[in-house]
């Protein structure tokens, strides 16, 4: 049984609760339904919301500093007071971004759900489904442009804990054109510092390497490696990198591409493709509601 798979059968185990914003736009509202019928979740629209200042405390813990008067303008707009929700315990995951932007999906989760312990760069991933029936995790493929030693470590911890929830284990590989000291450059600098910090926390990360090397135990051997198991998490050094990645091997690979999904913040948080189908929908629903 694949990932996919899996993830439906955890959601339907769970019987979670989704809240989903956009229920005016009839893809989410078509979703929901067969979400409802096959038994993935319950879906929660805004009029399941109790009224904006009910959220204030909420709110409030998560930003101390925010005015309540900001706060509860925020709370009368729809993301803010489904991500309070989940704040609050009353639904167990957001689903967003159909007609919203990453920006706010990302902005309303942080004021009010707020980052996991640790975790100071929310970031995503993509469930990589290769033809050859091998299941990846590729981050951060959506959100961070060029993200520093320390931002590239809260993306490969996410990650990790990422795919131990969605493939059982999590073996990370911290890309690079350089494997090892085989090359040099400030790219190159910045993820062997991020795998240096990684390794003091006990993480283990491999790292730089190139792709080659983190998915061919063989090649990694050769290149001075040792013995190391293929990675199933591959961190890229930034989102050209990883945005080209996935969409080369979609496109000449054949590979399906599920997400992204949004990952480090203190409960589960789905952004959409804004070209999202059904389909994609109903998916993005229950990989979440398996995370949470």
């Amino acid at each position: 049984m694949g990932c996919i798979e899996k993830a439906f059968a955890a959601a339907r185990r769970r019987g979670g609760r989704i809240v989903m914003p956009e229920m005016d736009d009839p893809r989410i509202a078509s979703a929901a339904a067969l979400i409802r019928r096959e038994g993935i979740a319950e879906p929660l629209d805004l009029t399941a919301a109790r009224p904006a200042h009910a959220y204030l405390e909420v709110m409030l813990r998560a930003r101390p500093a925010l005015k309540p008067s900001l706060a509860l303008r925020l709370l009368d707009k729809p993301l803010f007071r489904a991500a309070a929700m989940v704040a609050a315990g009353e639904a167990d995951v957001l689903l967003a971004g159909a007609a919203a932007p990453t920006r706010r999906v990302i902005e309303a989760a942080a004021m009010t759900i707020g980052l996991a312990e640790g975790v100071s760069t929310p970031s995503s991933f993509f469930v990589m489904l290769i033809p050859d029936g091998r299941e990846l995790l590729f981050a951060d493929c959506a959100v961070n442009v060029a993200p520093d030693a320390g931002a590239l470590c809260d993306i490969a911890r996410a990650s990790l804990r990422s795919a131990q929830a969605l493939l059982g284990s999590g073996r990370l590989a911290l890309l690079s054109f350089s494997t090892a000291a085989s090359g040099a450059g400030p790219s190159v600098d910045l993820v062997r510092e991020a795998q240096a910090r990684l390794a003091a926390e006990g993480v283990d990360a491999l790292g730089p390497v190139q792709a080659d090397a983190a998915l061919d135990p063989a090649i990694a051997a050769r290149k001075g490696l040792g013995d190391v198991q293929a990675a199933n998490v591959l961190v890229f050094p930034s989102l050209d990198a990883g945005n080209i990645a996935y969409k080369l091997l979609q496109r000449l690979g054949g590979a399906q591409a599920v997400g992204p999904f949004l990952q480090g913040f203190a409960r589960p948080v789905c952004d959409l493709s804004r070209g999202a189908g059904v389909d994609d929908i109903v998916i993005a629903a229950a990989i979440s509601i398996a995370s949470a």
